[in-house]
């Protein structure tokens, strides 16, 4: 048999990027082989030690986190960059161009700027985005508190139902979801359906934002600016495109650009814009109120914490009790937290995950010792610490991630203090398009323009779905049958 010859060079130092990756770009004259990308990959995400090029026809495997590009010190890996095409539709006079801003960037973009680390910049970030040219510019915070009605309701159906199984799982970060696709994909039906909150907010904007403003769809484009890589392969899932359905116009998608908190910075710089001076601006109206609730969600355990406010509600009729708000247990960096919540007669178990390596530990012990069904509701996130830490972020000396890491979630806490709403049900907005638009929590309508569905990709990992660092051949843990060379099935 002819020895295996990978395309990629030195791959048992630095991670293998496909030249088609719709989120990340490798630049080989940059690389200097620090191993700090393959170690970030192999390691803390665990997912390069869980292929072998071999068993997938050359073809890595990727979820888009971006945590490489985090991490690179040389900028040999980074971001690919869709500011152009922004800049494109803005200068095009036919289009109308609407941006939304996900929690964790108005957190993070400041320091592009050399301001402290969790500068909150919401405000001069709205003038910024309007100054290059935004027609709209909206909340992805409203969307953050549509997903949790929505999620929120879901978990009390799986709590009263015998048919839906516990526990449920949260679907709102696109690494997380395709990671769980690709290695266990028989827990699928744990997803929450709910959709993440910038492919929700984007759907009601290209469906019924548009016909309110009597525009045409075609017309419209939908930006997104997020702290997340994954962002830019999650908006071309076919199946995010409920506005292709409802204007029956195929060639729609729901979201149709995705940039970096980085790109939305240097994109600021490059037009010569003074950040530091810009004058606050607010977001536009419709969708630019937003609750504590959906402001925490760029943190890890934010998520849940927000879910188990509007659960709370939708269960006793009650606003949640002081002891939910703030949810202690379910705050901080920690890798994995648990907690035990009580309202009415459930007593659930819950659990904040953030960082991949964490979630296949926590995911393999549960399975293992056969209590999987002891939790009701989990939730996890791609990058250590959540949104707040994603790939996209600017990027942040590795003696000083944490540290940066505590001030940007501190930050969006500290939102939720100054929240005039902190339960996503409160959002008078919210209550309104309800109203007027989707019905209810979990209604057809709901169904159609807010929840999703999920792919197996396990196919994807070849003859490796069912290996361990140790016995697969690409892993610096690999230790080869005594009867075989040292060095088998690691030559490129």
């Amino acid at each position: 048999m002819p020895e295996f010859q990978s395309r990629f060079k030195e791959i048992q130092r630095r991670v293998p990027i496909d030249e088609h990756n719709f989120s990340i770009q490798f630049d080989e004259t940059k690389c200097k082989n620090c191993t700090l990308c393959r170690r970030t990959c192999a390691a803390t995400q665990t997912v390069m030690d869980y292929y072998y090029l071999p068993s997938t026809n050359d073809m890595p495997i990727c979820v888009h986190c971006g945590q490489c590009a985090a991490v690179c010190p040389f900028g040999a890996i980074t971001e690919v960059s869709d500011v152009d095409k922004v800049k494109a539709a803005i200068a095009d006079p036919s289009k109308v161009v609407m941006i939304q801003t996900a929690p964790a960037v108005r957190v993070g973009l400041g320091e592009a700027f050399g301001m402290d680390p969790g500068t909150f910049v919401e405000g001069k970030m709205v003038a910024a985005l309007k100054k290059l040219g935004a027609d709209y510019v909206f909340d992805t915070d409203f969307g953050a508190d549509l997903t949790i009605m929505e999620e929120a309701m879901e978990l009390l159906h799986r709590l009263q139902s015998e048919e839906i199984p516990i526990p449920q799982f949260t679907s709102c970060c696109p690494a997380w979801v395709e990671f769980l696709e690709t290695y266990y994909p028989d827990l699928m039906p744990h997803l929450s359906s709910t959709k993440s909150p910038i492919s929700i907010l984007s759907a009601v904007m290209k469906t019924w934002f548009v016909k309110q403003q009597n525009l045409d769809p075609k017309d419209v484009v939908i930006v997104d600016v997020a702290p997340c890589t994954a962002k830019k392969a999650e908006i071309r899932r076919p199946e995010l495109n409920a506005s292709a359905a409802y204007w029956n116009q195929e060639d729609l998608r729901d979201t149709d650009i995705s940039i970096t908190t980085r790109e939305l910075a240097e994109w600021i710089k490059s037009e010569g814009i003074d950040f530091d001076q810009l004058e606050d601006d607010h977001f536009d109206k419709v969708f630019g109120e937003s609750t504590g609730g959906g402001r925490i969600f760029g943190n890890s355990g934010g998520v849940m914490e927000a879910a188990l406010r509007a659960a709370y509600y939708f269960f006793t009729g009650r606003k949640a009790p002081a002891d939910f708000i703030p949810f202690e247990p379910v705050r901080g960096l920690e890798g994995v937290k648990k907690a035990t919540v009580v309202f009415g007669h459930f007593v659930i178990h819950v659990a904040a995950i953030s960082g991949l390596g964490n979630a296949r530990k926590f995911l393999d012990e549960l399975v293992a010792a056969g209590n999987f069904e002891d939790y009701s509701f989990i939730e996890v996130m791609a990058c250590p610490g959540g949104c707040i830490g994603g790939g996209g972020q600017p990027k942040v000396k590795l003696p000083q991630v944490k540290k940066v890491q505590q001030a940007r979630m501190d930050s969006l806490y500290k939102s939720d203090v100054e929240a005039e709403y902190k339960a996503s049900w409160e959002n008078p907005e919210i209550q309104d398009l309800y109203k007027q638009f989707l019905g209810e929590p979990l209604s057809e309508t709901a169904e159609m323009m807010l929840h999703t569905y999920f792919t197996d990709r396990s196919d994807d990992l070849g003859e490796m779905k069912h290996v361990t660092p140790v016995t697969n051949p690409m892993s610096p843990s690999y230790k080869p049958p005594v009867d075989a060379p040292a060095d088998a099935d690691k030559k490129e």
